[in-house]
């Protein structure tokens, strides 16, 4: 009987009765307030990911990304991490996204399947009716930039899935970025991270 009472409470909770960001600074801190009391009981609740479990400030933020986005909190709670410090949505939350903004989206795959050539982009037809097409990601391009070669790369035990999700990254962050918000989609912190480089000093006399 909890457990019942806990999942109806959780999907009576909507981006919808999440409060709104006001313009005026007076306003935009009561909305924190509310948000944050929202926060408070989201992050006791069992079925939210043990990640987001106790800490009332990260459900905040994952509040006010649901609200923007006018999601479910509980899809973003579900879908978003934090991989070397930096947020990144799932591969599965980036197609979602671009699904639910174009039609007719497919997941092309060109060249044989387990070669260098065999790559992935992602098709869509926009509110115009024009049909858009995104990059297209390679096995060969994924070791040109090193991704493959990285130790525990998910490129070498399920490159398909990566071509995909890739593609799709590429896909949004081209033709609807603000779906994104600024995050990265899963895989790219660990592959487009750059090594930071000494500065070399400048003789200035």
């Amino acid at each position: 009987m909890d457990k019942e009472k806990k999942i109806t409470a959780l999907d009576t909770v909507t981006a919808a009765e999440a409060p709104a960001v006001i313009d005026s600074t007076a306003g935009y801190i009561d909305n924190l307030r509310e948000c944050y009391k929202l926060a408070a009981t989201y992050c006791k609740a069992g079925l939210i990911p043990d990640t987001y479990r106790g800490k009332a400030e990260d459900v905040m933020v994952a509040i006010d990304m649901a609200s923007r986005m006018d999601v479910s909190p509980l899809m973003v709670m579900q879908n978003l991490y934090v991989v070397k410090g930096k947020p990144s949505w799932s591969g599965q939350a980036c197609m979602a996204f671009i699904r639910n903004k174009y039609s007719h989206v497919k997941v092309k795959y060109i060249g044989e399947r387990g070669s260098d050539e065999r790559g992935c982009y992602i098709t869509a037809v926009d509110a115009d009716g024009d049909t858009i097409e995104g990059a297209t990601v390679t096995i060969a391009l994924a070791k040109r930039e090193g991704w493959h070669g990285k130790s525990g790369s998910k490129w070498q035990t399920m490159p398909e899935q990566m071509l995909a999700y890739r593609a799709a990254a590429f896909f949004a962050r081209v033709h609807c970025p603000e779906v994104l918000m600024g995050c990265q989609v899963e895989g790219e912190a660990e592959d487009i991270a750059q090594e930071k480089l000494p500065r070399e000093a400048v003789d200035v006399l």
